[in-house]
Parts: C-alpha cells; structure tokens; sequence
C-alpha cells in the first residue's frame, strides 16, 4: 500500500490558495450568520429557539432548516463556533466537490431524522454540522491513500475525539439523536464519496522512466 504524497507544485500554487482564502470565507461567514442571529434573538428577546425541530409536529417542520442557525444561549454559540470554522474550512478545501453533497446532508439530514424518530421537546443548535464533518474528514482520512486526509483525519481526533460521547444519551438536555444521526451520515458519505477529490500527488522520476526498446536481433 503506497500513500499518496500531494503534489509540492499544486500545494503551493496561488490555485491552492486561493482555495483555502474561500474556503475560510465561507465558513467564516456562515459562523458570522449564526452570530448575528443570536445577537439579534437575545437584543429583541425574539426567541427564536420556538422555531427549533419539533418531533413528530407539524409546526416542527421548518426546524428541520432553520435549527441549524439557532442556539440555546451563548454558551451553546461559542461551543459551535470554533469547529465550524475548522472543520468547515476544512471540508471546503480538502474536499471542495465532496462539500457540495455533504455539507446539504449534514445539514438537513440530521434535523429530518430528529423529526421522525427523536423525543423531547425542540432541539436547536449547529452541532449536527460539526459532527457530520467530524465523521466525515476522519473517516475520509482512514480510506484514502492520500497523506493529506491522513492529517486532516488525525488533526480532527485529536481536536475532537472526545466529542464520540456525544453520541450517546448520557447528558441531559443534550441532542444526542441529532449527533448520532449526523455522524451516521458523514461517515456513510466519506465512503460513498472516496473517489472524488483526489489531489494530484507526485510523481518520481522512476515512473515516468520508459524501457528502451532493445536494438533486436542482428544475426
């Protein structure tokens, strides 16, 4: 089994960073929007959380897309904010055609699956996103041989290895179903996914030497 190193050429180009400049961008922007809504929610007591995902409820429908942008207080805020910016810069420049289905799965998926099969009362927060792509760029990181997602892979269990706990219905008041189902979807989606993005590795001089043709018979 050989892995992959990353092309020196590619890595350093201005392409690459560029890549990695929109990549924070966006995921700096979405961390801003989530801001912005909790500031607003908490100056004008609007109490936004209501709109969270109601199990089983008609009027918990919308939760399914707006549960993501809303949080139960700072506290919840400030745990998301820092492994979105991570893990969402992350996904959108190591696996930039790879986000265009992940990042609407972990979305959206984890509030769906709340919706049909959770109990409580309304559940709110990003952490659907975080654990979506926490299971996603580690377990990409385990099936390709690319020493670039073997980082990345290694880098999130380390940050964020002890987040598995937050799979299991141990704390209260905490949507173990919502991270459960999200991190059941990134890893579903890292290994239907395996074979897109797949950067340019490099080459040696040995591989691109061909035999010379033998001069052949001459008697």
């Amino acid at each position: 089994m050989q892995i992959h190193v990353l092309d020196p050429d590619y890595a350093s180009s201005e392409r690459a960073r560029a890549n990695f400049r929109l990549a924070l961008k966006i995921a700096l922007g979405f961390v801003a929007l989530i801001w912005l809504i909790d500031i607003v929610n908490w100056a004008l007591a609007l109490e936004l959380q209501r709109f969270g995902v109601r199990p089983r409820q008609l009027a918990g429908l919308p939760g399914i897309l707006l549960a993501p942008l809303l949080h139960g207080g700072p506290v919840h805020l400030i745990a998301n904010s820092l492994p979105l910016l991570v893990l969402g810069t992350g996904m959108l420049y190591l696996y930039p055609n790879s986000a265009l289905t992940v990042l609407p799965a972990v979305y959206l998926g984890p509030g769906i699956a709340v919706w049909l099969f959770a109990g409580g009362s309304v559940h709110v927060g990003s952490s659907g996103l975080v654990y979506g792509l926490v299971s996603y760029v580690f377990v990409a990181g385990l099936i390709r041989l690319d020493r670039r997602a073997i980082a990345a892979s290694l880098l999130v269990a380390f940050l964020y290895g002890s987040m598995v706990w937050g799979v299991l219905p141990i704390q209260p008041g905490v949507s173990w179903q919502t991270h459960l189902a999200a991190a059941l979807i990134g890893l579903a989606l890292a290994i239907a996914l395996r074979r897109l993005d797949i950067p340019p590795r490099k080459r040696y001089s040995w591989e691109d030497e061909t035999e010379e043709p033998g001069d052949g018979d001459t008697r």
